[in-house]
Protein backbone atom coordinates (compact mmCIF):
# COMPACT_ATOMS: atom_id res chain seq x y z
CA UNK A 1 0.00 0.00 0.00
CA UNK A 2 1.46 3.31 -1.06
CA UNK A 3 -0.91 5.34 1.06
CA UNK A 4 -1.95 4.15 4.51
CA UNK A 5 -5.52 2.89 4.68
CA UNK A 6 -7.54 3.83 7.73
CA UNK A 7 -8.28 0.91 10.02
CA UNK A 8 -11.72 0.70 11.57
CA UNK A 9 -13.39 -1.79 13.86
CA UNK A 10 -16.86 -2.20 15.35
CA UNK A 11 -17.62 -1.43 18.97
CA UNK A 12 -19.61 -4.41 20.25
CA UNK A 13 -21.60 -2.40 22.78
CA UNK A 14 -22.83 0.35 20.44
CA UNK A 15 -22.46 -1.27 17.01
CA UNK A 16 -20.65 1.85 15.81
CA UNK A 17 -17.63 1.90 13.52
CA UNK A 18 -14.55 3.33 15.25
CA UNK A 19 -11.28 4.57 13.77
CA UNK A 20 -8.19 3.03 15.36
CA UNK A 21 -5.02 5.03 15.91
CA UNK A 22 -2.29 2.48 15.16
CA UNK A 23 0.74 3.21 17.34
CA UNK A 24 4.02 3.67 15.39
CA UNK A 25 2.12 2.80 12.23
CA UNK A 26 4.47 4.46 9.72
CA UNK A 27 7.51 2.68 11.18
CA UNK A 28 5.79 -0.72 11.22
CA UNK A 29 4.51 -0.35 7.66
CA UNK A 30 8.05 0.51 6.57
CA UNK A 31 9.61 -2.44 8.42
CA UNK A 32 7.17 -4.94 6.94
CA UNK A 33 6.92 -3.42 3.49
CA UNK A 34 7.53 -5.68 0.46
CA UNK A 35 10.15 -3.11 -0.55
CA UNK A 36 12.34 -4.42 2.29
CA UNK A 37 12.18 -8.07 1.24
CA UNK A 38 15.78 -7.69 0.02
CA UNK A 39 16.85 -6.51 3.48
CA UNK A 40 15.55 -9.29 5.77
CA UNK A 41 18.31 -8.51 8.27
CA UNK A 42 16.47 -5.30 9.16
CA UNK A 43 13.26 -7.19 9.92
CA UNK A 44 15.19 -9.74 11.97
CA UNK A 45 16.84 -6.96 13.93
CA UNK A 46 13.53 -5.19 14.59
CA UNK A 47 11.98 -8.44 15.84
CA UNK A 48 14.85 -9.37 18.16
CA UNK A 49 14.55 -9.66 21.94
CA UNK A 50 17.08 -6.83 22.36
CA UNK A 51 15.23 -4.28 20.22
CA UNK A 52 11.89 -5.28 21.73
CA UNK A 53 13.30 -4.78 25.25
CA UNK A 54 14.78 -1.37 24.37
CA UNK A 55 11.54 -0.16 22.81
CA UNK A 56 9.59 -1.44 25.80
CA UNK A 57 11.85 0.46 28.17
CA UNK A 58 11.60 3.69 26.18
CA UNK A 59 7.83 3.54 25.90
CA UNK A 60 6.84 2.13 29.28
CA UNK A 61 9.58 2.63 31.89
CA UNK A 62 11.49 5.82 31.10
CA UNK A 63 9.19 8.74 31.79
CA UNK A 64 11.16 11.24 29.70
CA UNK A 65 11.37 9.04 26.64
CA UNK A 66 7.77 7.87 26.94
CA UNK A 67 6.75 11.51 26.65
CA UNK A 68 9.00 11.84 23.60
CA UNK A 69 7.55 8.73 21.92
CA UNK A 70 4.04 9.90 22.73
CA UNK A 71 3.13 6.72 24.65
CA UNK A 72 2.21 8.52 27.87
CA UNK A 73 0.00 10.97 25.97
CA UNK A 74 -1.54 8.14 23.98
CA UNK A 75 -2.48 6.24 27.14
CA UNK A 76 -3.96 9.35 28.74
CA UNK A 77 -6.06 10.07 25.63
CA UNK A 78 -7.19 6.51 24.95
CA UNK A 79 -10.30 6.49 27.12
CA UNK A 80 -9.00 4.19 29.85
CA UNK A 81 -11.57 4.07 32.65
CA UNK A 82 -9.76 4.91 35.88
CA UNK A 83 -12.88 3.96 37.84
CA UNK A 84 -12.25 0.29 36.90
CA UNK A 85 -8.80 0.16 38.51
CA UNK A 86 -8.10 -1.84 41.65
CA UNK A 87 -6.63 0.54 44.25
CA UNK A 88 -6.08 4.27 43.91
CA UNK A 89 -5.59 5.75 40.41
CA UNK A 90 -2.69 7.77 41.84
CA UNK A 91 -0.70 4.53 42.07
CA UNK A 92 -0.70 4.23 38.27
CA UNK A 93 1.83 6.94 37.51
CA UNK A 94 3.88 5.30 34.72
CA UNK A 95 2.90 3.71 31.40
CA UNK A 96 4.02 0.29 32.67
CA UNK A 97 1.82 0.50 35.76
CA UNK A 98 -1.13 1.52 33.60
CA UNK A 99 -0.39 -1.32 31.21
CA UNK A 100 -0.14 -3.95 33.99
CA UNK A 101 -3.19 -2.68 35.89
CA UNK A 102 -5.67 -4.85 37.70
CA UNK A 103 -9.35 -4.03 37.30
CA UNK A 104 -12.49 -4.86 39.24
CA UNK A 105 -13.52 -7.33 36.56
CA UNK A 106 -16.06 -8.97 38.87
CA UNK A 107 -18.06 -5.74 38.59
CA UNK A 108 -17.13 -4.23 35.22
CA UNK A 109 -16.67 -7.39 33.08
CA UNK A 110 -19.69 -9.60 33.88
CA UNK A 111 -19.98 -13.10 32.41
CA UNK A 112 -23.00 -14.42 30.46
CA UNK A 113 -25.60 -16.33 32.44
CA UNK A 114 -25.33 -19.37 30.16
CA UNK A 115 -23.51 -22.11 32.10
CA UNK A 116 -21.37 -23.45 29.23
CA UNK A 117 -20.57 -20.16 27.52
CA UNK A 118 -17.12 -19.83 25.94
CA UNK A 119 -15.73 -16.46 26.98
CA UNK A 120 -13.50 -13.89 25.31
CA UNK A 121 -10.07 -14.25 26.95
CA UNK A 122 -9.08 -10.56 26.81
CA UNK A 123 -10.16 -6.99 26.21
CA UNK A 124 -9.27 -7.05 22.52
CA UNK A 125 -10.23 -6.71 18.86
CA UNK A 126 -11.52 -10.10 17.73
CA UNK A 127 -11.69 -12.05 14.46
CA UNK A 128 -13.06 -15.57 14.09
CA UNK A 129 -12.39 -18.22 11.49
CA UNK A 130 -12.23 -21.86 10.50
CA UNK A 131 -9.52 -24.21 9.29
CA UNK A 132 -12.14 -26.31 7.50
CA UNK A 133 -12.01 -25.59 3.76
CA UNK A 134 -15.77 -25.92 3.24
CA UNK A 135 -16.53 -23.37 5.96
CA UNK A 136 -17.63 -19.84 5.12
CA UNK A 137 -15.09 -18.68 7.71
CA UNK A 138 -12.15 -20.42 6.00
CA UNK A 139 -8.96 -18.33 5.72
CA UNK A 140 -5.96 -20.43 4.81
CA UNK A 141 -2.61 -19.49 6.39
CA UNK A 142 -3.45 -15.78 6.76
CA UNK A 143 -3.08 -15.14 10.49
CA UNK A 144 -1.00 -18.16 11.41
CA UNK A 145 0.53 -21.25 9.91
CA UNK A 146 -1.08 -24.40 11.28
CA UNK A 147 0.36 -26.70 12.65
CA UNK A 148 3.41 -24.43 13.20
CA UNK A 149 1.31 -22.36 15.62
CA UNK A 150 1.28 -25.19 18.17
CA UNK A 151 4.98 -25.96 17.67
CA UNK A 152 6.56 -28.28 15.13
CA UNK A 153 6.78 -31.19 17.59
CA UNK A 154 3.47 -30.63 19.37
CA UNK A 155 1.47 -33.81 20.01
CA UNK A 156 -1.76 -31.79 19.88
CA UNK A 157 -1.80 -30.88 16.19
CA UNK A 158 -4.21 -33.65 15.19
CA UNK A 159 -6.76 -32.51 17.80
CA UNK A 160 -7.48 -29.17 16.15
CA UNK A 161 -6.96 -29.87 12.44
CA UNK A 162 -10.01 -28.60 10.55
CA UNK A 163 -11.35 -26.87 13.66
CA UNK A 164 -12.30 -23.28 14.45
CA UNK A 165 -10.25 -20.42 15.81
CA UNK A 166 -10.55 -16.93 17.27
CA UNK A 167 -7.84 -14.25 17.23
CA UNK A 168 -7.77 -11.49 19.87
CA UNK A 169 -5.50 -8.50 19.18
CA UNK A 170 -4.66 -6.49 22.30
CA UNK A 171 -3.68 -2.87 21.67
CA UNK A 172 -1.40 -0.92 24.06
CA UNK A 173 -4.18 0.79 26.00
CA UNK A 174 -5.99 -2.47 26.79
CA UNK A 175 -6.19 -4.29 30.10
CA UNK A 176 -3.45 -6.89 29.63
CA UNK A 177 -4.45 -9.76 31.86
CA UNK A 178 -5.80 -12.79 30.01
CA UNK A 179 -8.62 -14.82 31.53
CA UNK A 180 -9.49 -18.46 30.98
CA UNK A 181 -12.09 -18.74 28.18
CA UNK A 182 -13.43 -22.08 29.42
CA UNK A 183 -13.60 -24.27 32.49
CA UNK A 184 -11.43 -27.32 32.16
CA UNK A 185 -8.40 -29.29 33.24
CA UNK A 186 -4.94 -28.44 31.93
CA UNK A 187 -3.66 -31.28 29.76
CA UNK A 188 -0.47 -29.50 28.75
CA UNK A 189 1.32 -26.15 28.93
CA UNK A 190 4.56 -25.32 27.16
CA UNK A 191 6.49 -22.48 25.55
CA UNK A 192 7.49 -22.18 21.90
CA UNK A 193 10.51 -19.99 21.16
CA UNK A 194 10.26 -17.31 18.50
CA UNK A 195 10.68 -13.66 17.52
CA UNK A 196 9.00 -10.41 18.62
CA UNK A 197 7.22 -9.27 15.45
CA UNK A 198 4.59 -6.56 15.64
CA UNK A 199 0.95 -7.66 15.58
CA UNK A 200 -0.12 -4.52 13.70
CA UNK A 201 -2.70 -5.47 11.00
CA UNK A 202 -0.11 -4.91 8.26
CA UNK A 203 2.38 -7.32 9.78
CA UNK A 204 -0.34 -9.83 10.65
CA UNK A 205 -1.38 -10.59 7.07
CA UNK A 206 1.09 -8.97 4.68
CA UNK A 207 4.26 -10.97 5.14
CA UNK A 208 4.75 -12.75 8.38
CA UNK A 209 1.89 -14.77 9.91
CA UNK A 210 3.52 -13.57 13.18
CA UNK A 211 1.29 -15.52 15.56
CA UNK A 212 3.09 -18.73 14.57
CA UNK A 213 6.53 -17.09 14.45
CA UNK A 214 6.55 -15.11 17.70
CA UNK A 215 7.43 -16.55 21.10
CA UNK A 216 4.30 -17.98 22.68
CA UNK A 217 2.82 -20.09 25.47
CA UNK A 218 0.42 -22.90 24.55
CA UNK A 219 -2.13 -24.20 27.10
CA UNK A 220 -4.31 -27.18 26.16
CA UNK A 221 -7.48 -27.68 28.21
CA UNK A 222 -9.92 -30.59 28.43
CA UNK A 223 -13.40 -29.19 29.03
CA UNK A 224 -15.16 -32.57 29.00
CA UNK A 225 -14.59 -33.08 32.70
CA UNK A 226 -16.66 -32.52 35.85
CA UNK A 227 -17.72 -28.83 35.97
CA UNK A 228 -16.11 -28.26 32.56
CA UNK A 229 -17.49 -26.23 29.65
CA UNK A 230 -18.26 -29.32 27.54
CA UNK A 231 -16.72 -28.11 24.25
CA UNK A 232 -13.98 -30.70 23.89
CA UNK A 233 -10.34 -29.73 23.93
CA UNK A 234 -9.36 -26.07 23.64
CA UNK A 235 -5.91 -24.62 22.95
CA UNK A 236 -5.12 -21.13 24.25
CA UNK A 237 -2.03 -19.60 22.65
CA UNK A 238 -0.69 -16.42 24.28
CA UNK A 239 1.60 -14.65 21.80
CA UNK A 240 4.20 -11.99 22.55
CA UNK A 241 4.69 -9.04 20.21
CA UNK A 242 6.94 -6.05 19.71
CA UNK A 243 7.71 -4.56 23.17
CA UNK A 244 6.14 -7.56 24.94
CA UNK A 245 8.97 -9.50 26.52
CA UNK A 246 7.17 -11.75 28.97
CA UNK A 247 4.01 -13.78 29.52
CA UNK A 248 3.65 -14.31 33.25
CA UNK A 249 1.26 -17.06 34.32
CA UNK A 250 -0.80 -15.78 37.28
CA UNK A 251 -3.89 -17.93 37.68
CA UNK A 252 -6.16 -16.76 40.53
CA UNK A 253 -9.28 -18.62 41.54
CA UNK A 254 -10.69 -15.56 43.33
CA UNK A 255 -10.04 -12.08 41.96
CA UNK A 256 -6.24 -11.62 41.91
CA UNK A 257 -5.62 -13.40 45.19
CA UNK A 258 -2.91 -16.06 45.63
CA UNK A 259 -1.73 -16.12 42.00
CA UNK A 260 0.08 -19.24 40.88
CA UNK A 261 1.71 -20.63 37.78
CA UNK A 262 -0.44 -22.74 35.49
CA UNK A 263 0.59 -26.41 35.57
CA UNK A 264 -0.59 -29.72 34.14
CA UNK A 265 -3.53 -31.17 36.04
CA UNK A 266 -4.84 -27.82 37.32
CA UNK A 267 -8.51 -26.99 36.89
CA UNK A 268 -9.07 -23.52 35.41
CA UNK A 269 -12.39 -21.80 35.92
CA UNK A 270 -13.89 -19.84 33.02
CA UNK A 271 -13.44 -16.11 33.51
CA UNK A 272 -10.67 -16.33 36.11
CA UNK A 273 -7.41 -14.40 35.54
CA UNK A 274 -4.79 -16.61 33.89
CA UNK A 275 -1.77 -14.58 32.76
CA UNK A 276 -0.29 -11.11 32.31
CA UNK A 277 1.45 -9.72 29.23
CA UNK A 278 4.39 -7.45 30.19
CA UNK A 279 4.07 -4.94 28.34
CA UNK A 280 3.10 -3.58 24.85
CA UNK A 281 0.57 -5.04 22.45
CA UNK A 282 0.02 -8.76 22.02
CA UNK A 283 -2.35 -11.49 20.80
CA UNK A 284 -4.31 -14.48 22.04
CA UNK A 285 -5.38 -17.28 19.67
CA UNK A 286 -7.96 -19.89 20.65
CA UNK A 287 -8.27 -23.19 18.78
CA UNK A 288 -11.32 -25.45 18.97
CA UNK A 289 -11.90 -28.97 17.73
CA UNK A 290 -14.19 -29.35 14.68
CA UNK A 291 -17.92 -28.87 15.22
CA UNK A 292 -17.70 -28.10 18.94
CA UNK A 293 -18.55 -24.38 19.16
CA UNK A 294 -20.92 -21.91 17.52
CA UNK A 295 -19.63 -18.33 17.50
CA UNK A 296 -21.87 -15.49 18.71
CA UNK A 297 -24.11 -14.11 15.96
CA UNK A 298 -23.07 -10.49 16.44
CA UNK A 299 -19.39 -11.36 15.94
CA UNK A 300 -20.23 -13.17 12.69
CA UNK A 301 -22.40 -10.30 11.44
CA UNK A 302 -19.86 -7.63 12.36
CA UNK A 303 -17.00 -9.47 10.68
CA UNK A 304 -18.92 -9.74 7.39
CA UNK A 305 -20.34 -6.22 7.47
CA UNK A 306 -19.63 -4.30 4.30
CA UNK A 307 -18.61 -0.65 4.06
CA UNK A 308 -16.17 -0.76 6.98
CA UNK A 309 -12.68 0.42 6.05
CA UNK A 310 -10.43 -2.25 7.53
CA UNK A 311 -6.87 -3.10 6.56
CA UNK A 312 -7.73 -6.77 6.92
CA UNK A 313 -10.53 -6.33 4.36
CA UNK A 314 -8.28 -4.47 1.93
CA UNK A 315 -5.39 -6.92 2.14
CA UNK A 316 -7.50 -10.10 2.17
CA UNK A 317 -9.93 -8.95 -0.52
CA UNK A 318 -13.11 -9.70 1.44
CA UNK A 319 -15.04 -8.17 4.37
CA UNK A 320 -12.97 -8.83 7.49
CA UNK A 321 -13.84 -6.44 10.30
CA UNK A 322 -12.76 -6.82 13.92
CA UNK A 323 -15.14 -6.42 16.84
CA UNK A 324 -13.92 -4.74 20.01
CA UNK A 325 -14.86 -7.19 22.77
CA UNK A 326 -14.65 -7.22 26.55
CA UNK A 327 -12.87 -9.94 28.48
CA UNK A 328 -15.32 -12.52 29.89
CA UNK A 329 -18.03 -11.58 27.36
CA UNK A 330 -19.67 -14.20 25.13
CA UNK A 331 -17.53 -15.69 22.36
CA UNK A 332 -19.35 -18.93 21.56
CA UNK A 333 -21.69 -21.63 22.80
CA UNK A 334 -21.43 -25.42 22.46
CA UNK A 335 -22.81 -26.95 19.27
CA UNK A 336 -25.79 -29.11 20.12
CA UNK A 337 -24.93 -32.79 19.81
CA UNK A 338 -26.76 -34.80 17.17
CA UNK A 339 -29.57 -36.93 18.64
Amino acid sequence: MNQPVEHRYIDRTTGNMVHEHLVSDALIRALYSPALEKAPWLTRLASSRYVSSVLGYLNYDNMLSSRTTGMLRFLRESGIQLSEFVGSPSEYDTPRRIFERQIRYWNCRPTPSYAHAVLCPADARALIGSMEETSGLYLKQKFFSFPELLGEDSPWQHCFEGGDYAVFRLTPEKYHFTHSPVSGRVLDIYSVEGRYYSCNPNAAVQLLTPFSKNRRVVTVLDTNCPNGSAVGRVAMIEVVALMVGQIEQRYSECRYENPRSVEKGMFLRAGAPKALFRPGSSTVVLLFQPNRVRFANDLLENQRRGGVQSRFSVMLGQPMTETDVAVRSLLATPVEEEP
